[in-house]
């Protein structure tokens, strides 16, 4: 089946329904949203000789038309290309040019077409900005037709990754796959219904925008926010409009929407739920979320090669602090998703008994189909059917699964593990520390030894003995940072996430 039947499906049943508003503003109905990416769909094919299977690159800041633009796509049997919006030129002409994509779309504060690209990939047709007049010529320029038959091994979502450690590889990701991500939605994550809307403040061209397709199922509003991002205040404000308004958030995105609300003297009113994932979310910071917004959170995680369906920590689990191991499940990603098998293996893939740590598996209908074109690292990152993710972690008696770090985060000191993970949660406990990041140091004795990057809270100072007094007081002397660095602010990247390779390239550069 193809995906674009969700969208004509809810065309049909809620056709004069809200579907995509620019802020508090009605842009399309569902079934003005549906004939648009019906015509799209045609006019791609036809102007530009495309066939089924072609690529088409998004390089999309948050904008409605990202909405229409792959659903146009799924309507006429092509594939989305989605690219983070704030890559450099270079590295988008190597993803355009490595999926041999037929046709790039542009919003023109990020990629103001002929610019974007510093030379034309051979396969790449044209490139179109969709918020100029002519994208309105072209959409307009179609025949609607039915959906396009696809299969379900057919490929829909052609997501690159970061590239951290090379070049970024194309995670091939199916109808099949993102099918069972949105039902799983409903089955692990939150329901959603008509009168609800999903808000994208963080990047459509991942998870937020993969979210987008149970809303689409359910015939709930879509709401690009009129910042086209993350704004704190603008989110609240929003969700006190819209009512029913839910969203995806980094934990960073949540530890700066908590505060915004604490500073309003606001409770989050409005807003049905946040769904955080991407990057540890420390036990103190969900704690403090729950008292000033109370029980609106759930968190998932995922990857790019399983996206967004691994495991899930339900909004009663969160919230439940009658259970006698409450903070430990807070500091876990919650239990397997209804659609995987899960398991923490040894180096030889077997599985290990609970609480003993060792890499993360999982295996499931919403696994990748592999990396695009590369049948090397396909074979050495799906093994059985199991995805091996590079991250390390345990599972309890109960199935909570508790993420240390990646794989090539772990500081061997000594000979003994060290997971950076445990040492920040102890250092958030100290009222001066608002960030901390720890990596390892290479050392001629040690092998490595920890070094904390720490952001001071606004007004306080950092003192290292301190800081040392209370790891020594909370985990083994053998763990504790050998070295503290103070910093303004920690490098992220463009969702939140906490650059560790721009941390090492700090220590080594000293």
């Amino acid at each position: 089946m193809n995906l674009a039947h969700w969208l004509a499906r809810s065309a049909r049943r809620d056709g004069p329904q809200p579907a995509v508003l620019l802020g508090e503003t009605v842009l399309h109905d569902y079934a003005s949203l549906a004939r648009r990416a019906a015509s799209l769909g045609d006019a791609l094919l036809r102007r530009f000789g495309l066939a089924r299977g072609d690529r088409v690159a998004l390089f999309m800041s948050n904008h409605p038309a990202v909405l229409e633009a792959m659903f146009g796509c799924w309507w006429a049997g092509l594939a989305v290309v989605p690219v983070n919006a704030k890559l450099h030129p270079l590295e988008l002409h190597y993803i355009v040019e490595h999926s041999e994509a037929s046709l790039l779309l542009v919003t023109r504060d990020v990629g103001d077409a002929p610019g974007a690209l510093p030379s034309m990939p051979p396969s790449l047709k044209d490139t179109i900005a969709v918020d100029a007049p002519a994208w309105e010529r072209l959409v307009a320029s179609g025949t609607p037709g039915d959906v396009a038959e696809r299969a379900p091994d057919d490929l829909a979502w052609l997501f690159y990754t970061s590239g951290t450690t090379g070049r970024p590889k194309g995670v091939a990701i199916t109808q099949r796959n993102l099918q069972v991500m949105t039902l799983g939605y409903f089955t692990d994550v939150d329901t959603a219904a008509a009168g609800d809307a999903w808000l994208y403040a963080a990047p459509m061209s991942h998870g937020a925008g993969l979210y987008g397709l149970p809303h689409v199922v359910a015939g709930a509003r879509h709401v690009v926010p009129e910042s086209r991002g993350f704004d704190a205040a603008e989110i609240l404000q929003l969700a006190r409009r819209l009512r029913d308004v839910s969203t995806f958030a980094a934990p960073t995105m949540v530890r700066r929407l908590v505060e915004q609300a604490a500073v309003e003297g606001a409770d989050g009113d409005g807003l049905k739920t946040v769904v955080y994932g991407g990057g540890p979310m420390y036990v103190e910071d969900i704690q403090r979320a729950l008292q000033v917004m109370g029980p609106r959170f759930v968190q998932i995680y995922g990857q790019g090669e399983s996206p967004m369906t691994i495991t899930a920590l339900a909004r009663a689990q969160i919230a439940d602090r009658t259970h006698p191991r409450w903070l430990e499940r807070l500091g876990s990603v919650g239990v397997a998703q209804a659609c995987v098998e899960l398991r923490v293996a040894d180096a030889d893939g077997r599985p290990l008994p609970a609480g003993e740590t060792g890499e993360v598996l999982v295996r499931g209908d919403c696994v990748m189909a592999g990396y695009w074109r590369d049948p090397e690292a396909s074979a050495r990152t799906v093994r059985d059917g199991w995805l091996y993710t590079g991250d390390v972690g345990s599972l309890d008696a109960d199935g909570f699964l508790t993420l240390r770090d990646r794989s090539k985060d772990v500081i061997i000191s000594g000979g003994s593990n060290i997971y950076p993970r445990e040492v920040e949660e102890v250092l958030l406990r100290h009222p001066s520390v608002a960030e901390v990041s720890v990596v390892g140091r290479r050392d001629a004795e040690w092998g490595e030894v920890v070094v904390a990057f720490v952001v001071p809270r606004a007004g306080a100072t950092i003192d290292g003995a301190a800081l040392d007094a209370l790891c020594q007081a909370s985990i083994a002397r053998f763990k504790r940072p050998r070295e503290y660095r103070v910093l303004d602010a920690l490098p992220k990247n463009h969702y939140g996430k906490v650059l560790k390779t721009e941390l090492r390239r700090l220590l080594s550069s000293a």
